[in-house]
């Protein structure tokens, strides 16, 4: 219900919170450890999103190397004496601000970790009221009058619609028409090395994302395909207009027909847009590209 729930985390030693606003990952704040490994010593920061694997080092981190983790403020090392059950390696906790613990594994490239409350109808209440129920929104439309601009060639409305931020966005795939909706998650399958799968979140202008294989902050997509019919998404003859890297199309509704929309495949990058035909009849609240 709460897949794109974004933690903050504290030092189980000192209390003190480890979120780094200034450094973002998931494109939420992340969160900052000093962390040693293989005989190096340097600073991670994870992503506070939930059951996401991204995170940011400044040094190389070996695969199947034990980690050891300290906080920022304190110096403490942060561990338990709890084992992990898929491989062995000491478990790391961190206190959850709403009360409870995460403990991740320290070994790299281990996905194991767990979640628990000190008072579960707490902690309920708390993610209902900051995330409310999953798919409650619903598209937001609005018309507001625009000038005829006589320069184009092609008579246009005297209205402009406006799909507001927040509204959810229905996503199909161009190709096959299937929805890209899944579980209240806008997804794509993808190729980084590894395949894997991208989720995003459908509500325009909220960039909160995971994915179930590691993507660099700042580095583009390789592939981006439906996850139903296997075809590519990118396309070759648009831009993005922030960053100039590729861009994946997807389909989405509105005004009872599918309109194409434009994604950066830059890991971070914001922008996204329409076709230059539906920008003359539809405009997108907030975005970059306005």
């Amino acid at each position: 219900m709460y897949d794109f729930v974004s933690l903050n985390l504290k030092c189980p030693v000192c209390g003190k919170s480890l979120m780094d606003k200034d450094h973002r990952v998931d494109n939420e704040p992340s969160i900052k450890l000093n962390i040693e490994i293989a005989g190096k010593k340097g600073v991670i920061r994870l992503s506070s999103i939930y059951g996401s694997y991204n995170f940011i080092s400044d040094i190389e981190l070996p695969k199947g190397e034990v980690a050891s983790f300290f906080c920022p403020s304190c110096e403490a090392k942060i561990i338990s004496d709890q084992e992990c059950l898929s491989c062995g390696a000491p478990m790391a906790p961190f206190y959850l601000d709403m009360g409870g613990k995460v403990s991740i594994c320290s070994r790299s490239g281990c996905k194991n970790h767990k979640i628990e409350f000190d008072d579960l109808s707490v902690a309920l209440k708390k993610l209902y009221q900051e995330y409310g129920l999953s798919g409650s929104h619903h598209s937001k439309i609005t018309s507001q009058k625009v000038e005829k601009k006589e320069t184009k060639p092609k008579i246009i409305s005297d209205f402009k619609e406006t799909i507001e931020s927040g509204a959810f966005l229905q996503a199909y795939c161009p190709h096959c028409k299937k929805s890209l909706i899944e579980n209240d998650m806008l997804k794509l399958k993808i190729t980084n090395g590894e395949t894997g799968f991208l989720m995003l979140s459908p509500y325009l202008n909220v960039f909160t994302s995971k994915s179930t294989i590691l993507l660099s902050e700042d580095k583009t997509v390789a592939e981006v395909h439906c996850p139903h019919c296997d075809k590519s998404l990118i396309v070759t003859n648009i831009k993005c207009g922030n960053c100039k890297s590729p861009v994946a199309k997807i389909s989405i509704s509105a005004r009872t027909k599918l309109l194409d929309f434009y994604l950066c495949t830059k890991k971070g990058c914001r922008w996204h847009g329409l076709s230059e035909d539906d920008l003359y009849e539809i405009r997108l609240e907030d975005s970059d590209e306005w």
